[in-house]
């Protein structure tokens, strides 16, 4: 085996490895948000306005369509924390690939080169 091919077969590896150790994935955006309500004497509508919030959405497709839950801070750290993991593993699926394709296409290459006689 090549130095290449060793270290492909190493970067996959420890690639896998990785992988076992990610945690829980979730889609999607977390959004934190200052509102204005519809009273006008609210603190809200002066100027300069005193914004009621922070509010917390996670925001994701489902269906197609445009999905909002409100989260409380605590559930938002934790949907942040497990976004990332997804993207995260995202990275990771397309390293893998990278790394596979690699050592995949060895075999085919020295196949095709012409044997001496």
């Amino acid at each position: 085996m090549s130095s290449m091919a060793t270290r492909d077969a190493d970067r996959f590896g420890i690639l896998k490895e990785s992988l076992a150790s990610l945690g829980p994935v979730r889609r999607g955006t977390v959004l934190r948000r200052f509102i204005r309500c519809g009273r006008s004497a609210c603190l809200c509508q002066a100027d300069p306005p005193k914004l009621h919030g922070p509010y917390y959405e996670w925001t994701r497709k489902v269906s197609g369509k445009t999905v909002s839950v409100r989260l409380t801070q605590e559930q938002a750290r934790l949907m942040k924390q497990w976004i990332a993991n997804a993207r995260r593993l995202d990275r990771l699926v397309a390293d893998m690939e990278r790394a596979s394709l690699r050592m995949t296409e060895r075999p085919f290459q020295d196949a095709a080169k012409p044997r001496k006689a």
